[in-house]
């Protein structure tokens, strides 16, 4: 499509999509000296998947962690990722560029920004047993705000996980959640503790906001980020979305997008930052590109993410790469909620086991969630089904931990469960292992089986079959409470209790591939001009997830990178 001379609206930089690579590169090329900056969002909320996530961002050697003293370098982090990524999936300079800029790009934004992260120091890398590896402070979770400070603009914040907030109010940050799901020693405190905060915030109930004033996670980090632009008078534009890039001379000079409802014209002057995420909730590219079974109702990402910007991409002819990939983690779908929840702590707590339809254990179920999901897949066969698949519990784990939407016993008893669980299947509860295994169309002998040797394992400390428990990252949700293995406690007591989990994700990780500048690479090999990718619309630099968020570090180093190559500014 060519350019003309007239334009609905002018801006040095447009950038598309507002979670946190997208709301990055916008205020790195503000401070950086190009100040006319657009920023535009598909949906009436801005954060995107961002705000949903966890908010974790996975750096070595980033400014929190060594102030806390964490022994960590660039060369044990570059063996570390040598180990857990294949060569094959990602050029050694994208490593070389995200070990090298990612903590200037947390330095940077510290020293000109409002943006402030805690370094997570017992959160370990998930591939805890590779050498380089470090038992924690590679990964930062934002410091927590109050969503006062952002001038009414909280209001169209997209807001953390639900899964992520007691009583679908009150939010808490990882560490925190480790403790309550847990139930470890301190939780009911903290429990009291927010709760308490919650209702005593009178002034704040008195707007009508439902959820606390406190963010954590995921939408504290957007907000961070944009509370940033506000102060600079940074502009957000939400329900705009980008219908198509406008090209001059093969050079991308703007885009036409709709806003609501009206068809607008926007020329980028210096370039178009795409961060507009994957197309998780595309069924039709799932379809095309995904390992099968995939479906669209499994993922947590945002319902905004349809590959707009991929397909604008391959329009253009960018060349792709990992379209066949995603951040993968088992879900639960939960009757009557809107969003599927991650399965990252419920599974990997002792006491519980994940089965197939042959009442067979086929993967260690407290490993890190993306290699779990890949096990799920490498296994997964029509002869031999690892869909569906079913989290078996009793009542002893049941009152112990809590678990997704049934919590735990003591604050939703059995007879408090909606009787929807049951009727849509998504439940199911009997006085014996046959019985349930029946209800859930899971082979008995199987389930009987696997349940009896399991209960051995738990016993000696050594999971023969899967070695759940060997590695310090099985560990970190396991209850040290429990000896001889605290990822390990029999299934023993009625009655027993089964859980659906679906092959889910939380976003994809194929897109166009790009220089270390984040520039779209053209499949003759040449950039295009005008053109940057980052994020999820943009080939992972950090595929296998080496630990808790590699995907907002790489999407906002890029983007930091993205606006130093279009400012010139040299740090």
């Amino acid at each position: 499509m060519s350019a003309e001379s007239n334009w609905e609206h002018s801006v040095d930089v447009l950038v598309v999509g507002s979670g946190n690579g997208g709301l990055t590169a916008a205020l790195c090329c503000h401070e950086m000296g190009t100040q006319d900056v657009l920023v535009i969002e598909k949906s009436d909320l801005y954060g995107g998947t961002s705000s949903i996530s966890g908010g974790g961002v996975w750096v070595p050697c980033n400014r929190y962690a060594m102030a806390a003293g964490a022994d960590d370098s660039r060369a044990k982090a570059k063996a570390y990722l040598s180990g857990c990524i294949p060569a094959e999936k990602v050029p050694e300079r994208m490593i070389d560029a995200y070990l090298d800029n990612s903590p200037k790009m947390v330095d940077f934004l510290h020293e000109h920004t409002r943006v402030r992260y805690v370094t997570l120091e017992h959160y370990p890398d998930y591939y805890s047993e590779t050498e380089g590896a470090m038992p924690g402070h590679r990964s930062m979770e934002p410091e927590p705000i109050n969503a006062s400070e952002l001038r009414g603009e909280h209001k169209t914040l997209r807001r953390t996980h639900h899964m992520m907030h007691l009583f679908g109010r009150i939010g808490f940050t990882q560490v925190e959640a480790a403790l309550l799901m847990a139930q470890q020693p301190g939780w009911f405190k903290l429990a009291f503790s927010l709760v308490a905060g919650y209702f005593l915030d009178i002034g704040w109930r008195l707007f009508g906001d439902k959820y606390a004033r406190r963010l954590a996670t995921g939408c504290a980090g957007v907000a961070r980020l944009r509370l940033s632009m506000l102060e600079r008078e940074l502009p957000l534009w939400l329900n705009t979305a980008m219908c198509s890039l406008i090209t001059e001379d093969a050079r991308v000079v703007g885009a036409v997008v709709e806003k609501e409802g009206k068809t607008l014209r926007i020329q980028a002057r210096k370039g178009v930052v795409l961060a507009a995420g994957g197309f998780e909730h595309n069924q039709e590219m799932r379809e095309k590109y995904l390992p099968k079974p995939t479906d669209h109702t499994w993922s947590g990402g945002t319902l905004d993410n349809t590959g707009d910007a991929i397909s604008e991409g391959l329009r253009l002819g960018a060349k792709m790469h990992m379209l066949d990939g995603a951040w993968w983690c088992n879900t639960i779908s939960v009757p009557g909620e809107p969003a599927p929840r991650m399965s990252v702590m419920e599974k990997s707590y002792p006491g519980t086991i994940v089965v197939n339809p042959a009442g067979e254990r086929f993967s260690n179920e407290s490993q890190n969630y993306m290699a779990y999901q890949l096990d799920t897949f490498d296994k997964h066969t029509d002869e031999y089904p690892c869909v569906p698949s079913w989290q078996i519990f009793d009542a002893t784990f049941r009152a112990n931990y809590m678990v997704g939407p049934l919590y735990n016993s003591k604050f939703r008893p059995d007879w408090a469960l909606p009787a929807s669980f049951e009727k849509e299947g998504f439940f199911a509860r009997a006085g014996t292992i046959r019985e349930l295994a029946l209800k859930i169309n899971v082979d008995a002998d199987g389930l009987a089986n696997t349940i009896e040797k399991f209960n051995g394992y738990a016993r000696t400390g050594k999971d023969l079959d899967l070695q759940r428990g060997d590695s310090l990252y099985d560990r970190y949700y396991g209850d040290p409470r429990v000896e001889p293995n605290p990822c390990l406690a029999p299934i023993e007591k009625a009655p027993y209790y089964a859980m659906k989990v679906d092959p889910g994700d939380f976003g994809t990780q194929g897109g166009m591939v790009t220089t270390i500048n984040a520039e779209v690479i053209h499949e003759n090999g040449d950039t295009i001009p005008g053109l940057y990718a980052i994020g999820n619309c943009s080939a992972a630099v950090l595929p296998n997830y080496p630990g808790p968020g590699s995907t907002l570090g790489p999407a906002m180093t890029f983007g930091y990178q993205a606006a130093k190559r279009i400012t010139g500014y040299t740090d």
